[in-house]
């Protein structure tokens, strides 16, 4: 779906979810998931407009376009072979922060590579899931420095959130270098796919359904602490 597409119904949800407050009902929330066309997405931050390091006939030349997001972030490639998630909750009703939120996130996905095989990590420094080849030597690296292989960025409105993560299945990595991915200068960037053989990669919809689970009972798990805690 392209993503200007995706965006309007995220806003639709949010608005449902939004609405539930209203009705003495607050919903948790909703998640989206989806795959995108080849599309390079640019923050408001001042600098990330300047990390598009290809020029126009070179994006075009890809069949990639560039499309401008509300999102928290850098600069971040979207297309087939990426799954995007994209939580829609209510803050409110998770009783979550947004920094607690994004290690939610980040949870979640490093839940849904253990299933697979690969250990995923986060860095103080920079949003995301990571992985490092030190902490899976059994796994295929093009280099000896951890890469990441989730993009997480956030938008919060009303304290409902928008957007969410990019995880990468095996989509066309030689897009990634018409970027500096996320703004991160010389940090590499894989997949599930490079890192597993073909045969023991999941398909999307295992993906999708495996990463719907752990983040869902990530959600869930922190209501019930606090109702524990509040009660």
């Amino acid at each position: 779906m392209p993503y200007e597409q995706a965006y309007e119904i995220q806003c639709e949800h949010h608005e449902g979810v939004l609405a539930s407050r209203s009705e003495g009902a607050a919903e948790l929330g909703r998640v989206l998931m989806v795959e995108h066309p080849p599309v390079i997405t640019i923050t408001k931050r001042p600098e990330a407009a300047s990390h598009v390091i290809a020029s126009e006939a070179l994006l075009a030349k890809h069949g990639v376009t560039l499309h401008n997001t509300d999102r928290g972030g850098d600069v971040t490639y979207h297309g087939p072979g990426q799954l995007v998630c994209y939580p829609i909750v209510d803050l409110n009703a998770a009783k979550l922060r947004i920094h607690d939120y994004i290690r939610v996130l980040e949870s979640a996905v490093i839940g849904t590579l253990a299933e697979f095989g690969i250990i995923g990590s986060v860095d103080p420094g920079a949003t995301g899931v990571w992985v490092d080849p030190a902490e899976n030597p059994s796994l295929s690296f093009a280099t000896d420095q951890p890469a990441k292989i989730c993009a997480i960025g956030v938008r919060v409105r009303k304290w409902i959130t928008l957007h969410g993560l990019a995880l990468n299945l095996n989509p066309d990595m030689e897009h990634y270098s018409l970027i500096v991915p996320c703004g991160l200068a010389g940090r590499p960037v894989t997949s599930i796919t490079k890192l597993l053989s073909t045969g023991n990669a999941p398909t999307m919809d295992q993906l999708s359904t495996t990463l719907f689970s752990h983040l869902s009972h990530q959600l869930m798990a922190k209501v019930e602490t606090e109702s524990t805690i509040n009660g």
